[in-house]
C-alpha cells in the first residue's frame, strides 16, 4: 500500500444557484490546472442578499491533493 501524501489548497467558489453548484464550480475550474484531487472540505459558507432575496451563494473549500513522485 503506498503511503500519501497531500497538498492542501483554499478555494472559493461561487453560484447563483446554490451551496451545491459554488461546490462544483470551485471543483471543475481547479480540475483545468490542479491533477490528482482527493477530497474536500467546506470551511465557510456565505451569501450575497439582494432586494431581500438570495441572490449569490459562495463558499470557502480546502481542496487536498496528492503530490507526484
Amino acid at each position: 500500500m503506498k503511503d500519501h501524501v497531500y497538498k492542501i489548497l483554499e478555494l472559493v467558489g461561487s453560484s447563483e444557484d446554490s451551496i451545491e453548484e459554488a461546490i462544483e464550480n470551485a471543483i471543475a475550474r481547479a480540475g483545468k490546472t490542479v491533477r490528482n484531487m482527493r477530497w474536500f472540505e467546506v470551511t465557510n459558507t456565505r451569501g450575497f442578499i439582494d432586494n431581500d432575496k438570495v441572490a449569490h451563494y459562495q463558499v470557502t473549500l480546502r481542496v487536498g491533493f496528492t503530490l507526484e513522485e
